[in-house]
């Protein structure tokens, strides 16, 4: 039986989310803070609650988007796919959270990131590249490597798009995979 309190928060968030523009192509900076597992796991996957309501007999109307994370700003060193002490931090919250939907058949996007200073193949390669080292990463820590999909874009898609050369290009983002069409 569901909590009381667990089924108003589902209902709140569901009417709040209603009210709010989609907003699936900006990602959620998470800067230097260390996330909240629930935060995370309602970000990643809020069709969870809308499943918790109907399994208790209760009709969903909707959900929000799922959010996508970048980790941090400028984590990367230049030329590198070594991950800083603080962006592991961060990982440790997603790790958490994957392993609780172990077997669930959801998959998360990782994509790697680079600013614009190297050549575009090299760039491909070296985004790439941290996008591997968090998948192996999260997988050392438990999460199910079936769930994670790693994916490199190179400089194609810089955070800050008026210098493409800027220090937050390079980064990792979070978020889930899109369903084939």
């Amino acid at each position: 039986m569901m909590q009381p309190r667990f089924l108003a928060r589902c209902l709140l968030a569901v009417a709040a989310a209603a009210a709010l523009p989609a907003l699936a192509s900006e990602a959620v900076d998470m800067g230097q803070t260390v996330p909240d597992a629930k935060a995370v796991a309602e970000g990643l996957f809020p069709e969870d609650a809308c499943e918790q309501l109907k399994a208790a007999g209760f009709k969903c109307m909707g959900f929000k988007p799922a959010v996508r994370y970048s980790l941090p700003a400028a984590s990367f060193r230049l030329g590198s796919a070594e991950l800083p002490d603080g962006l592991k931090r961060q990982l440790e919250v997603f790790a958490e959270v994957l392993k609780s939907k172990r077997g669930s058949g959801k998959v998360v996007r990782i994509e790697g990131h680079a600013d614009a200073s190297g050549a575009a193949a090299a760039n491909l390669q070296l985004s790439q590249r941290r996008a591997d080292a968090v998948r192996d990463f999260l997988v050392e820590l438990g999460a199910d490597p079936a769930m994670i999909a790693p994916v490199g874009v190179g400089a194609a898609a810089p955070k800050n798009s008026k210098d493409p050369f800027a220090p937050e290009n390079r980064r990792v983002e979070i978020g889930r995979a899109t369903p084939p069409s």
